[in-house]
């Protein structure tokens, strides 16, 4: 039977597809996603398929398995992000705003597994660039030398064509929305182009057993654009974070089916592009200055690994009828929680108070563990007296007021220690925790919310 094209709208934020335009998308609230698509229908609704099928078979959990090879990028914070290394034929999804050097690093982690003994194959594929324009960013880095194979190409049959004649071990392609399949009747970048595209390339790297990075644009909410789908399709999604004018970058994993989730890898961009960061604590503190009412230090952790981060807020007299809250690199609903709590439970007056709270190097923290630091900080400046700047602070605050205990304090303390800090305000249910009572660390027990405030006078 002839093909017959069909129009639908799809929404180029979601995915969700209606039968004529509107304006506002249903699905995710969005407005002006709709876009035109055209499909194909091959009319198979009047066919009868002659395929039955075949049986498929069953195997036991206790099965002989592989074990995973992993491929070492060479850079240890990135090995770290996915879980060890690369595994081979998984496919990773990289995310991030324009500029934040999603690029830089895949050229770099590139560049580093084709200069190993074996001399694996590396191809990177750039749709957005000219080969011009990737050979002077890798100059730049230092990696002309590099034996990396660079193409410029953004038809999918031909990309897939060439990679089926290779022995490649890394494929990255740059990016997804530039690609195109042409039986895929839209526009590069919709919702049916990236699905399509995506599904042909995982399916030759599952086929052919090479790591393919998949590099995603980012929507103004910070999410990968194009269909949810495609997070499902593929192995892992990282997501690169930071602030374009400042030097750290911390590359999140949010999905990984090889390692585990929300561990970070934190990098500092320089000249000769990211350099890795060993100690992102230190990193984090390095200008933090001592003495200075409302700024505090956090022991978190981000994965596996404790991170100290200075948190930092202002409390001014408001003169406008609403106060103002203004947040960097925290939940804003988490802040307006613990003011309602510091005010129906401490007795504080903040409703004609506008605050002010940053995390300081340009972290962004997710964990309730921060809720105490934050509450310090806030208290810290309303009072107008400082903290001791050798003392690190985490617990949950709850809505009755309480100190709640977080996971992992050994680990914070260790690290708070390791850095040259002497004392710790910590919930009060580790008082029989033996392993915390031993370190040589100084700890303040605080049970609930009127206890902190009590601190301070």
């Amino acid at each position: 039977m002839a093909k017959k094209t069909l129009i639908q709208y799809v929404c180029q934020n979601c995915g969700a597809i209606y039968p004529k335009w509107q304006g506002k998308c249903d699905a995710c609230g969005e407005w002006n996603t709709i876009l035109e698509e055209k499909t194909a229908n091959e009319g198979f609704s009047n066919i009868k398929s002659t395929n039955k099928g075949h049986k498929i078979e069953f195997f036991d959990l206790n099965g002989v398995t592989q074990n995973l090879e992993r491929i070492s990028t060479g850079i240890k914070e990135l090995d770290r992000v996915s879980g060890g290394g690369l595994v081979a034929g998984s496919v990773i999804l990289v995310g991030g705003d324009p500029g934040i050097g999603k690029s830089t690093l895949l050229l770099q982690a590139c560049a580093s597994i084709a200069n190993q003994a074996s001399n694996p194959e590396c191809y990177y594929i750039s749709g957005e660039e000219a080969l011009d324009q990737v050979r002077i960013r890798a100059k730049r880095l230092g990696l002309e030398k590099s034996p990396v194979k660079l193409a410029s190409a953004t038809d999918i049959k031909d990309i897939i064509v060439t990679l089926e004649k290779t022995s490649a071990k890394v494929v990255v392609i740059d990016s997804i929305q530039t690609m195109y399949l042409e039986e895929a009747e839209s526009t590069p970048g919709s919702v049916s182009q990236v699905r399509a595209c995506a599904y042909e390339l995982i399916k030759l790297a599952k086929k052919k057993g090479f790591v393919l990075f998949l590099v995603g644009h980012v929507t103004k909410q910070g999410s990968i654009a194009g269909p949810r789908v495609l997070e499902h399709m593929v192995d892992t999604v990282l997501y690169f974070e930071g602030e374009r004018g400042h030097q750290f970058r911390i590359l999140r994993a949010v999905k990984n089916r090889y390692g585990a989730t929300d561990e970070i890898g934190v990098f500092e961009m320089q000249d000769k592009g990211l350099a890795e960061v060993d100690n992102p604590s230190a990193l984090f503190l390095a200008e933090r200055q001592g003495n200075i009412s409302g700024s505090c230090v956090f022991a978190g952790i981000e994965g596996s690994r404790p991170v100290l981060v200075e948190i930092q807020a202002l409390v001014s007299p408001t003169g406008y009828a609403s106060p103002k809250r203004a947040v960097v690199g925290w939940d804003t609903s988490r802040l307006s929680m613990v003011l309602a709590v510091l005010e129906a439970r401490g007795g504080l007056n903040l409703s004609s108070q506008d605050v002010y709270l940053n995390i300081a190097g340009g972290l962004k923290i997710s964990e309730p563990a921060a809720d105490l630091a934050v509450a310090m900080a806030i208290i810290s400046s309303l009072t107008n007296r400082p903290l001791p700047s050798d003392m690190v602070i985490f617990g949950e605050i709850g809505l009755s007021g309480e100190v709640r205990a977080v996971s992992q304090p050994s680990l914070r303390l260790k690290e708070a220690q390791k850095l040259g800090f002497k004392s710790a305000i910590i919930p009060s249910q580790y008082k029989k925790d033996s392993k915390l009572n031993s370190a040589e660390i100084s700890l303040h027990e605080i049970g609930n919310v009127q206890k902190l405030i009590n601190w301070f006078n």
